[in-house]
């Protein structure tokens, strides 16, 4: 029996998410329509809203409802230090410690030569531009620690560093917990060579 439209118009769209592969599709679909009609408009409510309501900040091209956001916007914050991230959500996940009093600058992306994004298809530029009018900044490389991400803090490092800005690096090696006889040699050499005092 084949199923009525409707049904299969939202389980291929909710395929073309990530990580939702058929099964999974099928059974949200399934959930959403044994739900109450309230329940299902207040999720499309909630997905037009994200696509009307949600800005990029022209400063740091985070995600927020206005611009800039409450993050560039707030005068507390230490403007000498920039973090940058691959995507929005990573400001999310460093705000969440508590810890970084500083600014972001999201890239939008990594380096992929293989996916034929370069560095043009990046917030590089608008990252080059704020260190050319203070190049006193710290600016604190915070990709993942992939091989595209790896080579984009490499590329970057590269283009920031003759302006004279401070380039870091986050720390990289052996996560709490972890056992050093499980340890990859990548992330045993990286643990060895960021080591600190005692």
């Amino acid at each position: 029996m084949k199923r009525p439209a409707a049904l299969q118009e939202l389980i291929a769209e909710l395929q073309k998410l990530p990580g939702i592969g058929q099964k999974t599709a099928e059974r949200l679909s399934f959930y959403l329509l044994r739900g109450t009609k309230e329940r299902a408009q207040r999720l499309a409510r909630a997905v037009e809203g994200l696509k009307e309501k949600i800005v990029l900040c022209s400063q740091c091209h985070g995600i927020a409802d206005k611009d800039p956001c409450d993050i560039c916007s707030d005068p507390n914050r230490n403007a000498a230090q920039i973090c940058v991230v691959e995507e929005p959500h990573d400001v999310y996940v460093f705000e969440s410690l508590g810890e970084y009093k500083g600014l972001y600058h999201v890239l939008m992306g990594v380096i992929s030569p293989l996916d034929g994004v370069g560095p043009q298809d990046l917030t590089v530029d608008h990252l080059k531009s704020k260190v050319e009018e203070n190049p006193a900044r710290e600016i604190i490389l915070a990709t993942n620690p992939d091989m595209e991400g790896e080579s984009t803090a490499v590329y970057i490092a590269r283009v920031l560093k003759p302006l004279g800005a401070k380039v870091t690096r986050i720390a990289r090696g052996l996560p709490v917990g972890g056992d050093i006889e499980y340890a990859d040699p990548v992330t045993l050499k990286k643990s060895l060579e960021g080591r600190g005092p005692a």
